[in-house]
Protein backbone atom coordinates (compact mmCIF):
# COMPACT_ATOMS: atom_id res chain seq x y z
CA UNK A 1 0.00 0.00 0.00
CA UNK A 2 1.23 3.36 -0.81
CA UNK A 3 2.25 5.00 2.60
CA UNK A 4 0.49 8.48 1.43
CA UNK A 5 -2.74 6.29 0.92
CA UNK A 6 -5.21 6.46 4.47
CA UNK A 7 -5.40 2.94 6.35
CA UNK A 8 -8.26 1.57 5.34
CA UNK A 9 -8.81 3.01 1.81
CA UNK A 10 -8.01 0.47 -0.88
CA UNK A 11 -6.58 2.34 -4.49
CA UNK A 12 -8.14 2.11 -7.48
CA UNK A 13 -6.23 -0.24 -10.13
CA UNK A 14 -5.19 1.83 -12.95
CA UNK A 15 -6.81 -0.37 -15.11
CA UNK A 16 -10.61 -0.39 -13.64
CA UNK A 17 -10.62 3.86 -12.84
CA UNK A 18 -13.12 5.48 -15.09
CA UNK A 19 -12.03 6.38 -18.11
CA UNK A 20 -11.91 10.54 -19.43
CA UNK A 21 -15.18 11.26 -21.94
CA UNK A 22 -14.06 12.08 -25.19
CA UNK A 23 -13.87 16.30 -25.49
CA UNK A 24 -17.89 16.89 -26.68
CA UNK A 25 -18.62 14.92 -23.91
CA UNK A 26 -16.44 16.86 -21.69
CA UNK A 27 -17.58 20.29 -22.54
CA UNK A 28 -21.37 18.90 -22.74
CA UNK A 29 -20.61 17.76 -18.64
CA UNK A 30 -18.82 21.25 -17.77
CA UNK A 31 -21.89 23.02 -19.23
CA UNK A 32 -24.32 21.14 -17.81
CA UNK A 33 -23.00 20.88 -14.50
CA UNK A 34 -22.46 25.15 -15.14
CA UNK A 35 -26.30 25.64 -15.64
CA UNK A 36 -27.09 23.48 -12.51
CA UNK A 37 -24.61 24.84 -10.12
CA UNK A 38 -25.92 28.35 -11.40
CA UNK A 39 -29.74 27.19 -10.15
CA UNK A 40 -27.89 25.75 -7.05
CA UNK A 41 -27.01 28.91 -6.17
CA UNK A 42 -29.79 31.15 -7.68
CA UNK A 43 -32.84 28.86 -5.95
CA UNK A 44 -30.71 29.55 -2.84
CA UNK A 45 -30.53 33.75 -3.23
CA UNK A 46 -34.46 33.89 -4.21
CA UNK A 47 -35.14 34.22 -0.27
CA UNK A 48 -32.86 36.56 -0.07
CA UNK A 49 -33.74 39.18 -2.49
CA UNK A 50 -37.68 38.91 -1.85
CA UNK A 51 -37.47 38.76 1.57
CA UNK A 52 -38.75 42.52 2.19
CA UNK A 53 -42.25 41.17 0.31
CA UNK A 54 -42.22 38.11 2.24
CA UNK A 55 -41.81 40.08 5.53
CA UNK A 56 -44.48 42.50 4.72
CA UNK A 57 -47.22 40.46 3.27
CA UNK A 58 -46.82 37.54 6.23
CA UNK A 59 -45.48 39.87 8.89
CA UNK A 60 -42.31 38.01 9.91
CA UNK A 61 -39.90 39.43 12.59
CA UNK A 62 -35.89 39.96 11.40
CA UNK A 63 -35.72 37.29 13.44
CA UNK A 64 -37.53 34.76 12.10
CA UNK A 65 -36.24 35.66 8.50
CA UNK A 66 -32.71 35.32 9.69
CA UNK A 67 -33.46 31.56 11.01
CA UNK A 68 -35.29 30.68 7.63
CA UNK A 69 -32.00 31.58 6.16
CA UNK A 70 -29.89 29.63 9.10
CA UNK A 71 -31.97 26.72 8.42
CA UNK A 72 -30.59 25.97 5.03
CA UNK A 73 -27.46 26.28 5.65
CA UNK A 74 -27.36 24.56 8.79
CA UNK A 75 -29.30 21.82 7.19
CA UNK A 76 -26.43 21.68 3.95
CA UNK A 77 -23.82 21.52 6.68
CA UNK A 78 -25.10 18.36 8.33
CA UNK A 79 -25.88 16.83 5.37
CA UNK A 80 -22.94 17.63 3.11
CA UNK A 81 -20.67 15.06 4.69
CA UNK A 82 -22.89 12.41 3.72
CA UNK A 83 -22.68 13.69 0.43
CA UNK A 84 -19.32 13.36 0.00
CA UNK A 85 -19.09 9.99 1.24
CA UNK A 86 -22.01 8.99 -1.24
CA UNK A 87 -20.28 10.63 -4.30
CA UNK A 88 -17.39 8.43 -3.65
CA UNK A 89 -19.41 5.06 -3.86
CA UNK A 90 -22.00 5.69 -6.20
CA UNK A 91 -22.42 7.24 -9.33
CA UNK A 92 -21.89 10.70 -9.37
CA UNK A 93 -24.22 11.47 -12.66
CA UNK A 94 -26.93 9.85 -10.89
CA UNK A 95 -26.64 11.75 -7.15
CA UNK A 96 -26.08 14.91 -9.42
CA UNK A 97 -29.56 14.61 -11.40
CA UNK A 98 -31.78 13.57 -8.62
CA UNK A 99 -30.51 15.94 -6.08
CA UNK A 100 -31.03 18.51 -8.92
CA UNK A 101 -34.85 17.66 -9.42
CA UNK A 102 -35.13 17.16 -5.62
CA UNK A 103 -34.28 20.60 -4.54
CA UNK A 104 -35.87 22.37 -7.58
CA UNK A 105 -39.34 20.37 -6.38
CA UNK A 106 -38.79 22.26 -3.35
CA UNK A 107 -37.91 25.53 -4.54
CA UNK A 108 -41.02 25.73 -6.55
CA UNK A 109 -43.12 24.83 -3.28
CA UNK A 110 -41.80 27.02 -1.46
CA UNK A 111 -44.35 29.55 -3.15
CA UNK A 112 -46.38 28.09 -1.12
CA UNK A 113 -45.51 28.79 2.44
CA UNK A 114 -47.16 30.72 4.42
CA UNK A 115 -45.37 30.51 8.06
CA UNK A 116 -42.22 30.49 9.41
CA UNK A 117 -42.40 26.76 9.58
CA UNK A 118 -43.38 25.89 6.10
CA UNK A 119 -40.27 28.10 4.88
CA UNK A 120 -37.91 25.95 7.18
CA UNK A 121 -38.99 22.45 6.06
CA UNK A 122 -39.30 23.27 2.36
CA UNK A 123 -36.76 26.21 1.90
CA UNK A 124 -34.51 25.22 5.13
CA UNK A 125 -34.31 21.35 4.88
CA UNK A 126 -35.95 20.61 1.25
CA UNK A 127 -33.79 23.06 -1.05
CA UNK A 128 -30.53 22.79 1.71
CA UNK A 129 -31.11 19.10 1.83
CA UNK A 130 -31.09 18.25 -1.75
CA UNK A 131 -28.45 21.19 -2.63
CA UNK A 132 -25.56 19.76 -0.25
CA UNK A 133 -25.11 16.55 -2.54
CA UNK A 134 -24.30 18.67 -5.16
CA UNK A 135 -21.40 20.16 -4.93
CA UNK A 136 -18.69 17.11 -4.10
CA UNK A 137 -19.84 14.83 -6.68
CA UNK A 138 -19.70 17.38 -9.53
CA UNK A 139 -16.36 18.90 -8.16
CA UNK A 140 -14.91 15.45 -7.65
CA UNK A 141 -16.04 14.78 -11.64
CA UNK A 142 -14.31 17.72 -13.06
CA UNK A 143 -11.70 17.31 -11.31
CA UNK A 144 -11.26 14.08 -12.39
CA UNK A 145 -11.91 14.65 -16.16
CA UNK A 146 -9.96 17.99 -16.56
CA UNK A 147 -6.69 17.23 -14.54
CA UNK A 148 -4.11 19.36 -16.32
CA UNK A 149 -6.11 23.04 -15.41
CA UNK A 150 -8.06 21.71 -12.54
CA UNK A 151 -7.73 25.01 -11.29
CA UNK A 152 -8.77 26.60 -14.33
CA UNK A 153 -12.29 24.15 -15.28
CA UNK A 154 -13.34 24.11 -11.62
CA UNK A 155 -13.34 28.28 -12.01
CA UNK A 156 -15.36 28.19 -15.07
CA UNK A 157 -17.66 25.96 -12.77
CA UNK A 158 -17.37 28.57 -9.55
CA UNK A 159 -18.53 31.34 -11.90
CA UNK A 160 -21.76 29.67 -11.95
CA UNK A 161 -22.01 31.28 -8.40
CA UNK A 162 -21.63 34.73 -9.84
CA UNK A 163 -24.33 34.86 -12.94
CA UNK A 164 -26.90 32.54 -10.52
CA UNK A 165 -26.79 35.28 -7.78
CA UNK A 166 -26.39 38.35 -9.67
CA UNK A 167 -29.17 37.28 -12.38
CA UNK A 168 -31.54 36.00 -9.58
CA UNK A 169 -31.40 38.45 -7.50
CA UNK A 170 -32.32 40.57 -10.92
CA UNK A 171 -35.31 38.38 -12.18
CA UNK A 172 -36.41 37.91 -8.25
CA UNK A 173 -36.38 41.46 -7.98
CA UNK A 174 -38.48 41.68 -11.19
CA UNK A 175 -40.80 39.22 -10.93
CA UNK A 176 -41.31 39.72 -7.10
CA UNK A 177 -42.69 43.65 -7.44
CA UNK A 178 -45.04 42.83 -10.75
CA UNK A 179 -46.84 39.19 -10.40
CA UNK A 180 -45.84 39.14 -6.33
CA UNK A 181 -42.93 36.79 -4.84
CA UNK A 182 -44.23 33.67 -5.14
CA UNK A 183 -43.83 32.98 -9.14
CA UNK A 184 -39.99 34.15 -8.45
CA UNK A 185 -39.98 30.42 -6.70
CA UNK A 186 -42.03 28.83 -9.34
CA UNK A 187 -39.79 29.92 -12.12
CA UNK A 188 -36.46 29.00 -11.00
CA UNK A 189 -38.15 25.59 -9.69
CA UNK A 190 -39.83 24.99 -13.02
CA UNK A 191 -36.36 25.52 -14.76
CA UNK A 192 -34.27 23.53 -12.13
CA UNK A 193 -36.55 20.33 -13.25
CA UNK A 194 -36.20 20.60 -16.76
CA UNK A 195 -32.89 20.96 -16.41
CA UNK A 196 -32.76 17.43 -14.37
CA UNK A 197 -34.40 15.35 -17.40
CA UNK A 198 -31.62 16.80 -19.68
CA UNK A 199 -28.81 15.91 -17.75
CA UNK A 200 -30.25 12.25 -17.05
CA UNK A 201 -30.78 12.21 -21.29
CA UNK A 202 -27.04 13.74 -22.27
CA UNK A 203 -24.74 12.29 -19.49
CA UNK A 204 -24.10 8.59 -19.65
CA UNK A 205 -24.00 6.89 -16.40
CA UNK A 206 -20.20 6.44 -14.59
CA UNK A 207 -18.67 3.79 -12.53
CA UNK A 208 -18.30 4.43 -8.31
CA UNK A 209 -15.02 6.82 -7.98
CA UNK A 210 -14.22 4.39 -4.92
CA UNK A 211 -15.78 1.39 -6.01
CA UNK A 212 -18.96 -0.79 -4.52
CA UNK A 213 -18.79 -1.83 -0.95
CA UNK A 214 -20.65 -3.63 1.62
CA UNK A 215 -22.20 -1.59 4.38
CA UNK A 216 -19.67 -2.80 6.59
CA UNK A 217 -16.96 -1.84 4.53
CA UNK A 218 -18.38 1.57 3.95
CA UNK A 219 -18.20 2.20 7.38
CA UNK A 220 -14.62 1.07 7.55
CA UNK A 221 -13.73 3.33 4.72
CA UNK A 222 -15.83 6.57 6.47
CA UNK A 223 -13.84 6.14 9.75
CA UNK A 224 -10.69 5.89 7.83
CA UNK A 225 -11.16 9.15 5.72
CA UNK A 226 -12.38 11.14 8.69
CA UNK A 227 -9.04 9.85 10.68
CA UNK A 228 -7.03 10.54 7.51
CA UNK A 229 -8.47 14.26 7.01
CA UNK A 230 -8.09 14.84 10.78
CA UNK A 231 -4.72 14.14 10.74
CA UNK A 232 -3.34 16.89 8.31
CA UNK A 233 -3.29 19.97 10.04
CA UNK A 234 -3.41 21.65 6.53
CA UNK A 235 -6.71 20.35 5.92
CA UNK A 236 -8.19 21.53 9.38
CA UNK A 237 -6.60 25.09 8.74
CA UNK A 238 -8.39 25.27 5.21
CA UNK A 239 -11.61 23.90 7.00
CA UNK A 240 -12.08 26.85 9.36
CA UNK A 241 -11.09 29.79 6.74
CA UNK A 242 -13.81 28.56 4.50
CA UNK A 243 -15.72 28.62 7.83
CA UNK A 244 -14.69 32.39 7.77
CA UNK A 245 -15.41 32.75 4.23
CA UNK A 246 -18.90 30.98 4.30
CA UNK A 247 -19.74 33.21 7.91
CA UNK A 248 -19.36 36.42 6.01
CA UNK A 249 -20.49 35.67 2.94
CA UNK A 250 -24.18 34.04 3.91
CA UNK A 251 -24.52 36.88 6.24
CA UNK A 252 -23.77 39.58 3.00
CA UNK A 253 -26.11 37.32 0.94
CA UNK A 254 -28.59 37.72 3.06
CA UNK A 255 -28.79 41.34 4.47
CA UNK A 256 -27.10 43.08 1.96
CA UNK A 257 -30.16 43.75 -0.13
CA UNK A 258 -32.40 45.12 2.65
CA UNK A 259 -29.59 46.94 3.56
CA UNK A 260 -29.62 48.73 0.29
CA UNK A 261 -33.33 49.57 0.62
CA UNK A 262 -33.40 51.08 4.01
CA UNK A 263 -29.85 53.29 3.37
CA UNK A 264 -30.59 54.47 0.15
CA UNK A 265 -34.02 54.06 -0.87
CA UNK A 266 -33.81 51.73 -3.49
CA UNK A 267 -36.27 49.73 -5.21
CA UNK A 268 -36.77 45.99 -4.55
CA UNK A 269 -35.17 45.23 -7.95
CA UNK A 270 -32.65 48.13 -7.55
CA UNK A 271 -31.17 46.26 -4.56
CA UNK A 272 -31.43 42.96 -5.71
CA UNK A 273 -29.23 43.73 -8.17
CA UNK A 274 -26.83 46.49 -7.54
CA UNK A 275 -26.34 44.45 -4.03
CA UNK A 276 -25.36 40.99 -5.77
CA UNK A 277 -24.24 42.49 -9.32
CA UNK A 278 -21.33 44.76 -8.60
CA UNK A 279 -20.00 41.92 -6.34
CA UNK A 280 -20.22 39.49 -8.37
CA UNK A 281 -18.73 40.85 -11.11
CA UNK A 282 -15.89 41.69 -9.71
CA UNK A 283 -15.85 38.14 -8.35
CA UNK A 284 -16.04 36.75 -11.94
CA UNK A 285 -13.01 38.75 -12.99
CA UNK A 286 -11.23 37.24 -9.41
CA UNK A 287 -12.13 33.96 -9.60
CA UNK A 288 -10.46 33.42 -13.52
CA UNK A 289 -7.56 35.21 -12.73
CA UNK A 290 -6.63 33.63 -9.34
CA UNK A 291 -7.22 30.38 -11.17
CA UNK A 292 -4.88 31.04 -13.58
CA UNK A 293 -2.64 32.74 -11.00
CA UNK A 294 -3.13 29.65 -8.78
CA UNK A 295 -2.05 26.80 -11.74
CA UNK A 296 1.27 29.18 -13.10
CA UNK A 297 2.83 29.35 -9.14
CA UNK A 298 1.51 26.43 -8.21
CA UNK A 299 4.39 24.60 -11.04
CA UNK A 300 6.76 26.34 -9.08
CA UNK A 301 5.33 25.35 -5.46
CA UNK A 302 1.66 23.54 -5.20
CA UNK A 303 1.68 25.88 -1.60
CA UNK A 304 0.82 28.92 -3.96
CA UNK A 305 -2.43 27.76 -4.00
CA UNK A 306 -2.96 28.52 -0.59
CA UNK A 307 -1.12 31.92 -0.52
CA UNK A 308 -3.66 33.02 -3.27
CA UNK A 309 -6.87 32.15 -1.24
CA UNK A 310 -4.89 33.73 2.26
CA UNK A 311 -4.24 36.88 0.49
CA UNK A 312 -7.87 36.96 -1.42
CA UNK A 313 -9.40 37.00 2.26
CA UNK A 314 -6.63 39.24 3.30
CA UNK A 315 -7.22 42.13 0.62
CA UNK A 316 -10.49 41.77 0.64
CA UNK A 317 -11.36 42.53 4.60
CA UNK A 318 -10.96 46.40 4.05
CA UNK A 319 -13.31 46.38 1.13
CA UNK A 320 -16.18 44.87 3.18
CA UNK A 321 -15.48 46.96 5.85
CA UNK A 322 -16.07 50.19 3.34
CA UNK A 323 -19.21 48.50 2.02
CA UNK A 324 -21.15 49.64 5.21
CA UNK A 325 -19.22 52.50 5.72
CA UNK A 326 -19.58 54.48 2.66
CA UNK A 327 -21.80 57.21 2.31
CA UNK A 328 -22.25 57.15 -1.19
CA UNK A 329 -23.78 54.13 -3.48
CA UNK A 330 -20.98 54.92 -5.94
CA UNK A 331 -18.88 54.50 -2.82
CA UNK A 332 -20.70 51.31 -1.97
CA UNK A 333 -20.81 49.90 -5.38
CA UNK A 334 -17.08 50.34 -6.09
CA UNK A 335 -16.15 48.37 -2.44
CA UNK A 336 -18.50 45.80 -3.15
CA UNK A 337 -16.46 45.03 -6.55
CA UNK A 338 -13.31 45.43 -5.04
CA UNK A 339 -14.74 42.69 -1.94
CA UNK A 340 -15.71 40.73 -5.53
CA UNK A 341 -12.35 40.85 -6.80
CA UNK A 342 -10.40 39.31 -4.08
CA UNK A 343 -13.36 36.33 -2.96
CA UNK A 344 -13.56 35.72 -6.27
CA UNK A 345 -9.30 34.96 -5.95
CA UNK A 346 -10.40 32.58 -2.72
CA UNK A 347 -12.99 30.68 -4.39
CA UNK A 348 -11.05 30.01 -7.37
CA UNK A 349 -9.04 27.45 -5.25
CA UNK A 350 -11.04 25.84 -2.14
CA UNK A 351 -11.27 22.80 -4.59
CA UNK A 352 -7.97 22.57 -5.91
CA UNK A 353 -5.85 23.64 -2.89
CA UNK A 354 -7.73 20.85 -1.00
CA UNK A 355 -6.92 17.91 -3.26
CA UNK A 356 -3.32 19.24 -2.88
CA UNK A 357 -3.31 17.75 0.39
CA UNK A 358 -6.05 14.63 0.43
CA UNK A 359 -5.46 11.48 -1.79
CA UNK A 360 -7.63 10.99 -4.67
CA UNK A 361 -9.71 8.21 -3.75
CA UNK A 362 -11.41 10.22 -0.74
CA UNK A 363 -11.39 13.85 -2.75
CA UNK A 364 -15.05 13.75 -2.37
CA UNK A 365 -15.52 12.59 1.03
CA UNK A 366 -12.79 15.54 1.88
CA UNK A 367 -14.86 18.08 0.23
CA UNK A 368 -17.97 16.83 1.87
CA UNK A 369 -16.54 16.83 5.35
CA UNK A 370 -15.09 20.61 4.68
CA UNK A 371 -18.12 21.93 3.61
CA UNK A 372 -19.98 20.36 6.50
CA UNK A 373 -17.60 22.25 9.00
CA UNK A 374 -17.53 25.12 7.01
CA UNK A 375 -21.17 25.19 6.67
CA UNK A 376 -22.08 24.82 10.60
CA UNK A 377 -19.62 27.36 11.55
CA UNK A 378 -20.82 30.18 8.94
CA UNK A 379 -25.13 28.78 9.50
CA UNK A 380 -25.23 31.31 12.15
CA UNK A 381 -24.48 34.63 10.50
CA UNK A 382 -28.10 35.54 9.11
CA UNK A 383 -29.67 35.00 12.14
CA UNK A 384 -27.24 36.75 14.21
CA UNK A 385 -27.13 39.78 11.62
CA UNK A 386 -30.98 39.51 12.20
CA UNK A 387 -30.73 39.53 16.13
CA UNK A 388 -28.93 42.57 16.13
CA UNK A 389 -30.18 44.56 13.38
CA UNK A 390 -33.25 46.04 15.38
CA UNK A 391 -29.90 46.98 18.16
CA UNK A 392 -27.02 47.75 16.23
CA UNK A 393 -28.31 47.94 13.23
CA UNK A 394 -27.29 46.50 9.53
CA UNK A 395 -24.25 48.50 9.45
CA UNK A 396 -22.19 47.91 12.45
CA UNK A 397 -22.91 44.43 11.74
CA UNK A 398 -21.98 44.06 7.98
CA UNK A 399 -18.96 45.71 8.66
CA UNK A 400 -17.67 43.80 11.35
CA UNK A 401 -17.41 40.93 9.13
CA UNK A 402 -14.01 42.42 7.79
CA UNK A 403 -12.19 41.17 10.75
CA UNK A 404 -13.85 37.52 10.12
CA UNK A 405 -12.17 37.61 6.61
CA UNK A 406 -9.00 38.58 8.73
CA UNK A 407 -8.57 35.75 11.01
CA UNK A 408 -9.30 33.00 7.77
CA UNK A 409 -6.78 34.68 6.11
CA UNK A 410 -4.28 34.20 8.87
CA UNK A 411 -5.37 30.73 8.75
CA UNK A 412 -5.21 29.49 5.95
CA UNK A 413 -1.57 31.49 5.55
CA UNK A 414 -0.60 29.31 8.62
CA UNK A 415 -1.47 25.96 7.23
CA UNK A 416 0.75 26.86 3.89
CA UNK A 417 3.62 28.13 5.98
CA UNK A 418 4.36 25.50 8.42
CA UNK A 419 2.09 22.39 7.69
CA UNK A 420 1.66 22.02 3.67
CA UNK A 421 4.87 20.24 2.74
CA UNK A 422 4.25 17.46 5.47
CA UNK A 423 0.14 17.03 4.21
CA UNK A 424 0.61 17.45 0.25
CA UNK A 425 -0.02 14.83 -1.59
CA UNK A 426 2.26 13.77 -4.55
CA UNK A 427 -0.53 12.08 -7.18
CA UNK A 428 -2.57 14.13 -9.49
Amino acid sequence: MNPSEPLGIVPIPEAARPKPPQAPVRWTLLILLWLAFFLNQADRQIFSVVLPLIRTELGLTDAELGLIASALVWTYGLLVPVAGFIGDRFSRRNIIGFCLLFWSGATLFTGLCSSVVQFVLLRGVGTGGGEAFYAPSANAMLGENYRHNRSFVLSIHQSAVYFGIILSGLIAGYIGERYGWRHAFYLFGGLGIVLAAVFFRLIPEDVPAAGPASQQESTTQIVATARAIIRKPTVILLTLGFGCMVFVNVGYLTWMPSFLVDKFGLSLTQAGFSALFYHHAGAFLGVLSGGKLADHFARVNPRNRLVIQALGLLLGAPFIYWISMSQSQAMTYAALFGFGIFRGWYDSNIVASLYEVVAPTIRSSAYGLMLACAFLIGASAPYLLGVLKPTLGLTIGLASLSGVYVVGGLLIGAGAIWFFEADKEHSL
